[in-house]
């Protein structure tokens, strides 16, 4: 991150990620750590972040203590059965091309959808895009697409992808 004016979801994902991988002991640290990373925040600006993501103070070796995340985000994902469950609910329709799948849901429900799939850190899926009635999911580079719509069909229990119908040109060629 190159850029003092972060969001704070995207402020908190960097701090998270700082208190998994760095020794943080006070909140100056940390405020050090992220200008380090080109982010500028206050002491007060971070208290109230740590505060959020439920950070807490641990003593370690030497009686030291440390700042750490006692659930970090990939220990808060959703299970597989909710997520199953999610997709069963909503998901009325998948297909695939490329690197996307394209899952429809009814209207004004796309958003329940990719958020499930974004907390469940299915570890081929890069990223979601979800609009009113339509959620893009982007597989991750060398992932099959294909396969990633297939297991999401199975997930929200719909019944495999048939094979594309023959367009009127076609019909009218045979």
């Amino acid at each position: 991150m190159t850029s003092g004016n972060v969001g704070k979801r995207q402020r908190q994902h960097l701090i998270e990620r700082l208190l998994s991988n760095e020794v943080v002991s006070s909140q100056d640290q940390l405020v050090e750590l992220l200008a380090a990373r080109g982010v500028s925040a206050t002491q007060a600006t971070v208290s109230r972040d740590l505060d959020d993501l439920g950070a807490v103070k641990v003593r370690v070796g030497g009686g030291a203590g440390v700042y750490a995340v006692p659930f970090p985000a990939e220990e808060r994902s959703m299970s597989a059965e909710h997520l199953r469950r999610v997709l069963g609910d909503w998901v009325v329709e998948a297909a695939h091309s490329g690197n996307l799948v394209c899952l429809r849901t009814p209207p004004g429900s796309a958003h329940v959808v990719g958020s499930a799939l974004d907390r469940a850190g299915l570890p081929d899926v890069l990223a979601t895009v979800a609009g009113d009635d339509t959620l893009l999911v982007v597989a991750r580079q060398g992932n099959d697409a294909g396969a990633l719509a297939g297991r999401l069909r199975a997930l929200a229990g719909l019944p495999p992808e048939s094979p594309p119908a023959p367009t009127s040109d076609a019909a009218e060629e045979s």
